[in-house]
């Protein structure tokens, strides 16, 4: 057993289990203090539930194109001569966290303009605190099909900060 790669596979499910648990929380937080003060999951508050759910999948499709890149670098720093210390790899993280987190922003602030684009004259927060489910799940729709439309486009932003180790060229 390749015990430098089970410890390295180790590492990286526990990276990503925490950091998808920090992003999670911090923006389910954001949107609560922000946009739905009085309501909560328990309340049996259905649209609430389906938005924030979709801005949870949607958070989680990011991720999944970040936490990659961040293996990487971790990857890079054990494998290289030139060891990377602690501190780089935590920028590089941090770097990529918060350009994946800024995209949600985009992401979710294009969805509502879009929305309110389309459906003109409707309040998409003030309808999903009505409970309108019809609305929700239009939104949910939106964010979704934009998210998985520029994953794609995150992951190759990210990749191409990664710091690669110089290679030489044997042409």
């Amino acid at each position: 057993m390749n015990t430098s790669l089970f410890f390295l596979a180790l590492f990286e499910i526990i990276l990503s289990i925490v950091v998808t648990v920090a992003v999670v929380y911090v923006s389910y937080g954001i949107l609560k203090k922000l946009f739905f003060k009085d309501q909560d999951v328990a309340s049996n508050h259905m649209a609430f539930t389906i938005f924030m759910s979709g801005i949870i999948l949607s958070l989680g499709l990011i991720l999944s194109e970040i936490l990659p890149s961040i293996t990487n670098v971790v990857r890079i720093s054990m494998t290289q001569q030139e060891s990377i210390d602690f501190i780089t790899v935590a920028k590089y993280s941090s770097l990529y966290l918060i350009i994946g987190f800024f995209v949600a922003l985009c992401i979710n602030a294009s969805v509502f303009v879009l929305f309110s684009f389309l459906t003109k004259g409707v309040n998409e927060f003030k309808e999903i605190q009505k409970n309108n489910f019809a609305v929700s799940i239009m939104v949910v729709a939106l964010l979704l099909s934009i998210t998985l439309i520029a994953k794609d486009s995150i992951a190759l932003l990210i990749s191409a900060l990664v710091p690669y180790p110089e290679v030489s060229n044997f042409l």
